[in-house]
């Protein structure tokens, strides 16, 4: 008996200039004290992020915007932040990379909806 191997569709990661600008930031942030742990951090969120190249599904409904019924956006993490996208196609746009200890509701409904 052979093993029947499925073909992962591929998707598009494209990444916003706004989510490039939340991970300078935080990067910048974190370089400040230890540029060492900065770069395995950017590592740890790009790596988090090409996944979502096979599996943009796998992502769950981000609770803030949930909460106001808006089912438009998903979220991976890599803790203490938050990735949030929107799959349109057979495109993954990341939005924005918040850290989740902050006050995430205001911040997500400011940046992606106003």
């Amino acid at each position: 008996m052979t093993k029947k191997t499925m073909e992962t569709e591929k998707f598009f990661v494209n990444i916003t200039e706004s989510a490039e600008n939340d991970l300078d930031d935080l990067i910048m942030f974190i370089a400040q004290n230890n540029p060492q742990n900065a770069m395995r951090i950017m590592d740890r969120i790009k790596a988090r992020i090409k996944t979502l190249e096979n599996f943009p599904q796998k992502g769950a409904y981000v609770p803030e915007l949930l909460a106001k019924n808006i089912k438009d956006y998903k979220q991976i993490t890599e803790p203490p932040w938050k990735i949030v996208y929107k799959i349109d196609g057979k495109f993954v746009n990341i939005l924005t990379i918040v850290d989740s200890r902050r006050n995430l509701q205001d911040i997500l409904v400011k940046k992606l909806l106003g």
